[in-house]
C-alpha cells in the first residue's frame, strides 16, 4: 500500500492477556477467530498479521485510501496494551468533504475508541466463560 498519512493513535489497557485479546481482536473482525485472513469486514482486507502482536488492515472507496493497525503488548500482570493506528488519503474534492465528515466531525475518533471497547469486552468476556 502506499504511503498514507498518519491520522492517529488510540490505546485502551485490557485486563486480559494477550492470546485472549489477540482472540477478541479476531473475533470481532473475521469469520474464522483463529485465521486472520478471514477477515469480513466491509471496506478493509488484510495487509499484514504477526499473530498476537499485529493486525495490520487496508481499503479503499471512492472518497479514501486507508489503514488501520491493532498492536498488541503484554503489559504484565496478565494485561494487554492494545493500540489502533490510522492512516488515510482523502483525494478530491469529495474525498476533501469526507474527510471533514469523518475526521473533522470526530467521528472516527469515537469509533475506534468504540472499537478499542469492544474489543476489550469480548476479551473480558471469553476469559469469564
Amino acid at each position: 500500500m502506499e504511503c498514507l498519512p498518519y491520522i492517529d493513535e488510540h490505546v485502551i489497557t485490557v485486563d486480559v492477556n494477550r492470546a485472549d485479546t489477540w482472540s477478541a481482536l479476531l473475533m470481532l473482525w473475521c469469520d474464522n477467530p483463529h485465521d486472520a485472513s478471514t477477515v469480513r469486514a466491509p471496506f478493509f482486507a488484510l495487509e499484514e498479521t504477526v499473530p498476537m502482536h499485529r493486525l495490520a488492515l487496508t481499503g479503499r472507496h471512492p472518497f479514501a485510501v486507508y489503514r488501520l493497525v491493532f498492536e498488541l503488548d503484554d503489559q504484565g500482570s496478565g494485561r494487554t496494551r492494545l493500540a489502533a493506528h490510522s492512516w488515510a488519503d482523502f483525494p478530491g474534492v469529495h474525498g476533501k468533504v469526507y474527510r471533514a465528515l469523518v475526521i473533522g466531525t470526530g467521528w472516527h475518533r469515537v469509533a475506534v475508541r468504540r472499537l478499542l471497547k469492544q474489543i476489550a469486552a469480548k476479551a473480558r468476556a471469553g476469559v469469564a466463560t
